[in-house]
């Protein structure tokens, strides 16, 4: 007689430590990459910090497959806790992290990957993931803000930083695009591609400018977030110093590439744009600092948004070290190199806390009930015996 086979466990069982698993988890795989990346571009001389840049790059590697693989099993098994982050205006923003994330490991693939596995295999990656990061980028940045205007019904007086996670993603690809251009043929390919570089930069940019007042206003006028949601401050650097690096990426591939004197016009524009907004970063960054330090005194724990420390700092430290190639000054080096220590000590700051989460199980955990207060038994009416009353 043949015994049956034990029954395996259903993959929904094995998928559900995946169910609450939102796209914010890609922050990971961004401000991993880019202590790899912003280190990588440092000026001077740091042969010594390549190797472990490289290592963190790879890293951040393999976050990423392992990200997107718990991703496929949400999809595929909890469709509907995904379609309620597609309808939740706090979750569905971070979509574009999705785009981020597939960008910056394919960028570093460029940038530091190649060292370990061949020029060759790494720009094919970075085509790859180039590719696929800027179709998510552009998508999201349509889709998130129609779901806003026409399911989400938000309001002004609650406008997050995490808003312009979507209108960031294309600043990112434009900032990236330029890594590929000499590997294309010369002729039109190369200036189409960074003459599109060019576009992204300007859509995301003027996306975020219509953004940003509603988030300054809500900061202003409104108060402060609330303390879980103060680590996203650091999210309005994302497009500061992005943009700053998309710049001046696209400077210096310009020549021979596209004609002159639009290729000398393009050095100049990267001094003269970035220099203002990089001191409105840090004007950012101190007010920033400011609502961390106070939140902290008032208890803010460790969350997931402690993520939104790195990789807006992380294109802070590219910025800045962009425009000390441009412009020469010892400072903008200084600048990058003091940015990048404070990435390193956020980074460690927030895998920590990640690891810790996730061996406690509380990441993963689904959002625990609110607390009702207990119910008080009422008392039943006396006997009219024993209260001396008659019918």
């Amino acid at each position: 007689m043949v015994t049956a086979a034990p029954p395996r466990p259903l993959p929904a069982a094995r998928a559900l430590g995946v169910r609450h698993l939102g796209p914010n988890w890609y922050a990971c795989v961004m401000g991993t990459s880019v202590v790899g990346t912003a280190g990588a571009v440092l000026p001077g001389p740091l042969d010594g910090l390549r190797g472990p840049c490289t290592a963190v790059w790879a890293l951040a590697v393999v976050m990423l497959v392992v990200l997107l693989a718990a991703r496929a099993l949400h999809w595929t098994h909890h469709r509907d806790q995904a379609r309620a982050h597609l309808l939740d205006p706090a979750a569905a923003p971070f979509y574009g992290c999705l785009s981020m994330a597939l960008l910056a490991v394919g960028g570093g693939a460029v940038t530091v990957g190649r060292d370990w596995i061949g020029t060759g295999p790494a720009v094919v990656l970075d085509t790859v993931l180039y590719t696929a990061g800027t179709a998510v980028g552009l998508a999201a940045a349509v889709a998130v803000p129609y779901l806003m205007a026409v399911r989400h019904r938000v309001e002004p007086s609650r406008a997050t930083p995490v808003w312009l996670l979507p209108l960031v993603a294309p600043m990112v690809s434009a900032a990236l695009g330029p890594l590929l251009v000499p590997h294309l043929p010369p002729g039109q390919p190369r200036e189409t591609l960074l003459l599109a570089s060019l576009a992204l930069f300007g859509l995301s940019l003027l996306a975020t400018l219509a953004m940003l007042p509603l988030v300054f206003a809500r900061v202003i006028a409104s108060g402060p977030l609330p303390l879980a949601l103060t680590p996203t401050l650091f999210l309005v650097l994302g497009p500061l110093g992005q943009s700053t690096t998309a710049v001046a990426a696209v400077a210096d591939a310009a020549p021979g590439v596209v004609p002159a004197p639009y290729d000398r016009g393009l050095a100049v524009f990267a001094v003269l744009y970035g220099v203002p907004v990089m001191g409105f970063a840090l004007l950012w960054l101190g007010l920033a600092v400011a609502h961390v330090v106070r939140a902290r005194r008032q208890g803010m724990g460790f969350a997931m948004t402690w993520w939104a420390f790195t990789f807006p700092l992380g294109t802070c430290v590219t910025g800045a070290a962009a425009l000390a190639r441009h412009t020469g000054l010892a400072v903008y080096g200084a600048l990058a190199a003091g940015l990048y220590a404070v990435l390193v000590a956020a980074w460690l700051a927030a895998a920590t806390g990640t690891v810790r989460g996730l061996l406690s199980g509380e990441l993963l955990a689904g959002p625990r009930p609110a607390p009702t207060a207990p119910t008080v038994p009422t008392p039943s009416p006396a006997p009219a015996q024993a209260t001396g009353r008659t019918g």
